[in-house]
């Protein structure tokens, strides 16, 4: 009998103190998260985008510009867009195989995302202050 003093863990319970790659629940819950966050924002969204639907430039803008609908708007662009770069990368880690190109495409969707973020929380701001 070892001395060691893992000799007893069995194969599952070594990798279950590690993980793969000793984190590999955090991306896989801030998407459940993010998922959970985006069902009460997108019905907001589609219900603020309707209420738009017929009104004049002058009243959608004022609309646009209050700030509920500045933070609302905020809320759902951010938390859309980290999630599209979560399941981007879930995507990219699971069907890229070759490293270097895995490693650029890692790269390519935080960019994309960091950009179409900016992008957007620029516009909402934009209009919001008015």
């Amino acid at each position: 009998m070892s001395n060691h003093p893992n000799h007893m863990r069995t194969e599952l319970r070594r990798v279950r103190y590690l993980g793969s790659a000793r984190s590999g629940t955090t991306g896989s819950m801030h998407m459940r998260l993010t998922s959970l966050a985006l069902v009460p924002l997108t019905v907001g969204f589609v219900w603020l985008a309707l209420s738009l639907v017929g009104k004049p430039y002058r009243a959608a803008l004022a609309t646009l510009s209050q700030p509920v609908a500045s933070i609302f708007l905020l809320l759902f662009i951010l938390a859309g867009i980290y999630h599209m770069q979560l399941g981007i990368r879930n995507i990219v880690d699971d069907y890229v195989h070759d490293e270097h190109v895995k490693e650029w495409s890692l790269a390519a969707n935080l960019f994309a995302c960091f950009v179409v973020g900016i992008a957007s929380v620029y516009a909402v701001m934009r209009l919001s202050f008015l």
